[in-house]
Protein backbone atom coordinates (compact mmCIF):
# COMPACT_ATOMS: atom_id res chain seq x y z
CA UNK A 1 0.00 0.00 0.00
CA UNK A 2 1.50 3.32 -1.01
CA UNK A 3 0.60 6.97 -1.33
CA UNK A 4 1.90 9.69 -3.59
CA UNK A 5 4.71 11.94 -2.45
CA UNK A 6 2.49 14.98 -3.02
CA UNK A 7 -0.25 13.48 -0.80
CA UNK A 8 2.25 12.86 1.98
CA UNK A 9 3.75 16.33 1.79
CA UNK A 10 0.35 18.03 1.84
CA UNK A 11 -0.83 16.02 4.86
CA UNK A 12 2.41 16.53 6.80
CA UNK A 13 2.36 20.28 6.20
CA UNK A 14 -1.30 20.61 7.20
CA UNK A 15 -0.85 18.61 10.42
CA UNK A 16 2.33 20.40 11.41
CA UNK A 17 0.71 23.81 10.89
CA UNK A 18 -2.31 22.79 12.96
CA UNK A 19 -0.16 21.17 15.63
CA UNK A 20 1.93 24.31 16.16
CA UNK A 21 -1.14 26.55 16.26
CA UNK A 22 -2.87 24.44 18.92
CA UNK A 23 0.36 23.98 20.89
CA UNK A 24 0.57 27.76 21.28
CA UNK A 25 -2.76 27.60 23.10
CA UNK A 26 -1.25 25.19 25.65
CA UNK A 27 -3.42 22.28 24.56
CA UNK A 28 -0.61 19.67 24.23
CA UNK A 29 1.06 19.67 27.67
CA UNK A 30 3.91 17.19 28.26
CA UNK A 31 3.72 15.75 24.67
CA UNK A 32 0.07 14.75 25.28
CA UNK A 33 -2.64 14.74 22.64
CA UNK A 34 -2.54 13.81 18.99
CA UNK A 35 -3.76 14.84 15.55
CA UNK A 36 -4.64 13.04 12.36
CA UNK A 37 -5.69 13.81 8.80
CA UNK A 38 -7.39 11.40 6.40
CA UNK A 39 -5.51 10.90 3.14
CA UNK A 40 -7.65 8.24 1.49
CA UNK A 41 -11.06 6.81 2.23
CA UNK A 42 -11.03 3.37 0.62
CA UNK A 43 -8.92 1.77 1.85
CA UNK A 44 -8.65 4.09 4.84
CA UNK A 45 -5.24 5.74 5.17
CA UNK A 46 -4.52 8.64 7.48
CA UNK A 47 -1.59 10.66 8.72
CA UNK A 48 -1.15 10.78 12.50
CA UNK A 49 1.30 12.36 14.91
CA UNK A 50 3.95 10.03 16.27
CA UNK A 51 4.10 9.12 19.95
CA UNK A 52 6.10 11.03 22.55
CA UNK A 53 7.14 13.98 20.38
CA UNK A 54 7.21 17.63 21.44
CA UNK A 55 4.33 19.17 19.53
CA UNK A 56 5.88 22.60 19.80
CA UNK A 57 8.56 21.58 17.30
CA UNK A 58 8.60 20.36 13.71
CA UNK A 59 10.94 17.55 12.66
CA UNK A 60 10.96 14.84 9.98
CA UNK A 61 9.81 12.32 12.62
CA UNK A 62 6.55 13.99 13.62
CA UNK A 63 4.09 12.27 11.29
CA UNK A 64 3.52 8.75 9.98
CA UNK A 65 0.86 7.09 7.86
CA UNK A 66 -1.36 4.24 9.05
CA UNK A 67 -4.24 2.06 7.89
CA UNK A 68 -7.64 1.43 9.49
CA UNK A 69 -6.04 -0.94 12.00
CA UNK A 70 -3.64 1.83 13.10
CA UNK A 71 -0.66 0.01 11.60
CA UNK A 72 2.02 1.91 9.64
CA UNK A 73 1.64 1.39 5.91
CA UNK A 74 5.38 1.74 5.33
CA UNK A 75 8.51 0.61 7.14
CA UNK A 76 9.27 3.06 9.95
CA UNK A 77 10.87 3.29 13.37
CA UNK A 78 8.20 5.73 14.47
CA UNK A 79 5.38 4.69 16.80
CA UNK A 80 1.85 6.00 16.19
CA UNK A 81 0.20 7.91 19.02
CA UNK A 82 -1.23 5.49 21.56
CA UNK A 83 -4.87 6.26 20.81
CA UNK A 84 -4.62 6.00 17.01
CA UNK A 85 -7.34 3.33 16.94
CA UNK A 86 -9.80 5.91 18.27
CA UNK A 87 -9.02 8.14 15.30
CA UNK A 88 -9.69 5.19 13.01
CA UNK A 89 -13.07 4.53 14.64
CA UNK A 90 -14.05 8.16 14.15
CA UNK A 91 -13.12 8.06 10.46
CA UNK A 92 -15.04 4.83 9.96
CA UNK A 93 -18.22 6.18 11.59
CA UNK A 94 -18.34 9.82 10.43
CA UNK A 95 -17.54 11.98 7.42
CA UNK A 96 -14.53 13.43 9.25
CA UNK A 97 -11.24 14.12 7.51
CA UNK A 98 -9.44 15.56 10.53
CA UNK A 99 -9.38 14.50 14.20
CA UNK A 100 -7.95 16.50 17.11
CA UNK A 101 -7.31 15.11 20.58
CA UNK A 102 -6.27 17.54 23.34
CA UNK A 103 -5.89 17.53 27.12
CA UNK A 104 -7.00 20.60 29.05
CA UNK A 105 -8.00 21.36 32.63
CA UNK A 106 -11.43 22.46 31.44
CA UNK A 107 -12.35 19.31 29.53
CA UNK A 108 -10.93 17.09 32.30
CA UNK A 109 -12.93 18.96 34.92
CA UNK A 110 -16.23 18.59 33.08
CA UNK A 111 -15.61 14.96 32.17
CA UNK A 112 -15.25 14.21 35.88
CA UNK A 113 -18.13 16.22 37.32
CA UNK A 114 -20.61 14.98 34.68
CA UNK A 115 -19.32 11.42 34.34
CA UNK A 116 -22.19 9.80 36.25
CA UNK A 117 -24.66 11.59 33.96
CA UNK A 118 -22.84 10.17 30.94
CA UNK A 119 -22.59 13.44 29.04
CA UNK A 120 -21.89 17.14 29.42
CA UNK A 121 -25.08 19.16 28.79
CA UNK A 122 -24.64 22.43 26.94
CA UNK A 123 -27.59 24.74 26.39
CA UNK A 124 -28.38 28.15 24.90
CA UNK A 125 -24.77 29.15 24.26
CA UNK A 126 -24.09 31.19 21.12
CA UNK A 127 -20.91 29.20 20.46
CA UNK A 128 -22.98 26.07 19.72
CA UNK A 129 -23.47 27.55 16.24
CA UNK A 130 -19.77 26.97 15.56
CA UNK A 131 -20.62 23.25 15.56
CA UNK A 132 -23.01 23.88 12.63
CA UNK A 133 -25.99 23.51 14.93
CA UNK A 134 -28.42 26.31 14.09
CA UNK A 135 -31.40 25.80 16.36
CA UNK A 136 -33.34 28.07 18.66
CA UNK A 137 -32.70 27.11 22.30
CA UNK A 138 -30.05 24.66 21.11
CA UNK A 139 -29.24 21.86 23.53
CA UNK A 140 -26.46 19.34 22.97
CA UNK A 141 -24.88 16.49 24.91
CA UNK A 142 -21.15 15.76 24.72
CA UNK A 143 -20.81 12.02 25.53
CA UNK A 144 -18.30 10.87 28.15
CA UNK A 145 -16.51 7.52 28.05
CA UNK A 146 -14.68 5.83 30.91
CA UNK A 147 -10.90 6.05 30.54
CA UNK A 148 -10.19 2.37 29.95
CA UNK A 149 -6.53 1.41 30.30
CA UNK A 150 -6.88 -1.11 27.47
CA UNK A 151 -6.83 1.00 24.31
CA UNK A 152 -8.76 -1.52 22.20
CA UNK A 153 -11.58 -1.36 24.74
CA UNK A 154 -11.36 2.43 24.85
CA UNK A 155 -11.65 2.61 21.06
CA UNK A 156 -14.64 0.24 21.05
CA UNK A 157 -16.45 2.15 23.80
CA UNK A 158 -15.76 5.46 22.07
CA UNK A 159 -17.21 4.10 18.84
CA UNK A 160 -20.47 3.31 20.65
CA UNK A 161 -21.16 6.96 21.57
CA UNK A 162 -20.13 8.70 18.35
CA UNK A 163 -23.03 10.74 16.99
CA UNK A 164 -23.59 12.66 13.77
CA UNK A 165 -24.88 15.78 15.50
CA UNK A 166 -22.09 16.46 17.98
CA UNK A 167 -18.52 16.09 16.63
CA UNK A 168 -16.87 15.30 19.96
CA UNK A 169 -16.37 12.65 22.65
CA UNK A 170 -14.89 13.23 26.11
CA UNK A 171 -12.74 10.61 27.85
CA UNK A 172 -13.03 10.83 31.65
CA UNK A 173 -10.04 12.62 33.20
CA UNK A 174 -8.19 12.27 29.91
CA UNK A 175 -9.21 14.68 27.18
CA UNK A 176 -11.55 15.33 24.27
CA UNK A 177 -11.68 14.02 20.70
CA UNK A 178 -13.07 16.47 18.18
CA UNK A 179 -13.41 16.11 14.42
CA UNK A 180 -14.43 17.92 11.26
CA UNK A 181 -14.69 17.54 7.49
CA UNK A 182 -11.29 19.22 7.16
CA UNK A 183 -8.62 20.71 9.43
CA UNK A 184 -10.26 24.15 9.43
CA UNK A 185 -13.61 22.76 10.59
CA UNK A 186 -12.01 20.50 13.20
CA UNK A 187 -10.05 23.47 14.58
CA UNK A 188 -13.24 25.58 14.70
CA UNK A 189 -15.05 22.82 16.55
CA UNK A 190 -12.34 22.29 19.17
CA UNK A 191 -11.98 26.03 19.80
CA UNK A 192 -15.74 26.39 20.24
CA UNK A 193 -15.96 23.43 22.60
CA UNK A 194 -13.06 24.59 24.73
CA UNK A 195 -14.69 28.03 25.01
CA UNK A 196 -17.92 26.40 26.20
CA UNK A 197 -16.08 24.04 28.55
CA UNK A 198 -14.28 26.95 30.20
CA UNK A 199 -17.51 28.92 30.50
CA UNK A 200 -19.31 25.98 32.10
CA UNK A 201 -16.48 25.23 34.52
CA UNK A 202 -16.43 28.84 35.69
CA UNK A 203 -20.22 28.96 36.02
CA UNK A 204 -20.26 25.74 38.08
CA UNK A 205 -17.56 27.06 40.40
CA UNK A 206 -19.31 30.44 40.69
CA UNK A 207 -22.70 28.92 41.51
CA UNK A 208 -21.32 26.04 43.54
CA UNK A 209 -23.72 23.67 41.79
CA UNK A 210 -23.98 21.47 38.72
CA UNK A 211 -27.56 22.72 38.23
CA UNK A 212 -26.54 25.65 36.07
CA UNK A 213 -29.34 25.55 33.48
Amino acid sequence: MDILFEEKQKAVQALNDLKIELHKKGWFPATSGNLSLKVRNNPLIFAVTSSGKDKGKVTHEDILFVDKDAKPIQQTNLKPSAETKIHSKIYQNTDASCVIHIHTVNNNFLSEVFFEKGYVPIKDLEMIKALDIWEENAYIKIPIVKNFFDLDTLAQETEKVITKKVPAVLIRNHGVYVWGKNEFEAKRHVEALEFMFEYMKNLILFKGSLNIW
